[in-house]
């Protein structure tokens, strides 16, 4: 499990397929931003890198100094993921004076299909044509295999998938925050590039691009930054939380079809400890009906219930705030637009929100979906009726587990539907 962020990471409905294909006449898509000479058309001797290496512990992952020439030499090599970058597995092989190379996913990494600037034909594989593939040059006593290049692939279906490396929930620092917040748009993402450095990154590299295609929190985070910037300049007086609470409630969690978003790496459901609140809407973002706004007071407040000294508060806020001793504070007060529970025997926990209306006079009415019949969800009031902009409403969430299982629910970051 890796530590929680605002924002995780999601797919686009883009692809760079490469073809392995072998001689026993499967073919299994992978991914390559490889540009240059192609393979010859006839398949090639094909060897897993464990059996051309004389280190056992670090030879299958084609680390530096591993692998053994003679072994290698005109041959499609398969390398383990992980241990090192997976563009240095490739120079190692070539090195070594291998022709190609199949990369092959490790469980954690499942289906994902990351691009990669290569500087030879290569390609990644998912798990399960790994595992095919790794049965196939263990067993057969000649294997070939080939590498085709194929290009860009659009209109890629299921899109979004949550990313096998995108950081997970719960939060390890306050559990009851639901993290992450939401997910966007960070694989395989076409960037500006400087030419001062090479675009696999290794310093052996000598070609020089004005673009590239990157992937993870630094790709998403751009995305998420310029909705943040778009809503700034319609509505330029709200606050950071009121920007977040729009970029969450309008999120999307299941595709056109109504089915849930997948996790790439289980090709299964995502869930909210994965997605958050859904994959950001820039369709309708700017008018989210309603906002869960917050203070710099309500911050200190959620800070003293951390048990923030007054001299850290100080750090943090820069100005002098101290908690009162007269009054009791709870992080469940703080009214962020997520939260989890960990629910524990036979109790009842209450959440408190408050809503301000941004989209003018109008109803909502509430909706709970519960994938579990352990914790019965209610929220009071049901319906929730405005009658000017800025006008503001509180319910309360109530949750009561009838069993005593641990069990850790989330709520959806907005219970009201859509407006009446």
């Amino acid at each position: 499990m890796v530590k929680s962020t605002p924002n995780s990471v999601g797919t686009i409905d883009c692809d760079f397929p490469a073809l392995a294909s072998f001689g026993n006449g499967e073919n299994y898509t992978g991914a390559s931003l490889f540009k240059g000479e192609a393979l010859p058309a006839q398949l090639l001797p094909f060897v897993r890198a464990g059996k051309a290496s004389n280190n056992a512990t670090y030879g299958k992952y084609c680390f530096p100094e591993t692998l053994t020439p003679e072994r290698i030499k005109g041959k499609i090599f398969m390398c383990e993921e992980g241990g090192n970058d997976n563009v240095e597995k490739g120079e190692v092989v070539k090195a070594a004076g291998g022709l190609g190379m199949i990369i092959a996913n490790v469980p954690d990494y499942g289906e994902e299909l990351l691009g990669y600037a290569f500087n030879l034909p290569a390609t990644t594989v998912g798990r399960k044509a790994s595992d095919i593939i790794r049965h196939y040059v263990m067993t057969d006593p000649n294997p070939t295999a080939s590498v085709v290049i194929q290009g860009t692939a659009v209109n890629v279906q299921p899109s979004p998938v949550l990313a096998a490396f995108s950081s997970l929930g719960p939060n390890s620092i306050t559990p009851n925050i639901l993290k992450p917040d939401l997910i966007a748009p960070g694989v395989n993402i076409l960037a500006a590039w400087t030419g001062a450095v090479e675009p696999s990154g290794l310093a052996s590299d000598t070609r020089r691009v004005e673009f590239n295609i990157i992937s993870g929190t630094s790709m998403s985070c751009p995305h998420v930054s310029g909705l943040a910037a778009l809503l700034k300049s319609v509505h330029p007086k709200w606050s950071p939380a009121a920007i977040r609470s729009a970029l969450m409630t309008t999120a999307c969690n299941t595709y056109s079809d109504r089915q849930p978003l997948l996790d790439i790496a289980t090709v299964e459901p995502s869930t909210p400890f994965g997605h958050g609140a859904g994959h950001v809407s820039p369709t309708t973002v700017i008018s989210p009906g309603l906002i869960y706004d917050l203070t710099t007071q309500d911050y200190i407040d959620f800070l003293c219930a951390l048990n923030y000294k007054s001299s850290q508060i100080t750090k943090v806020s820069r100005g002098s705030y101290a908690c009162d001793s007269n009054k009791t504070y709870s992080v469940t007060d703080l009214n962020y637009l997520s939260f989890a529970v960990n629910v524990e025997g036979s109790n009842t926990y209450k959440y408190t929100r408050t809503v301000t209306s941004v989209g003018g006079a109008g109803s909502y009415s509430v909706k709970v979906i519960s994938e579990t019949t352990a914790v019965k969800i209610s929220v009071e009031p049901p319906v929730l009726t405005f009658k000017e902009v800025n006008e503001k409403k509180s319910y309360s969430d109530k949750l009561h587990s009838f069993n005593h299982l641990c069990i850790r629910t989330s709520c959806s970051s907005m219970p009201f539907g859509d407006e009446k």
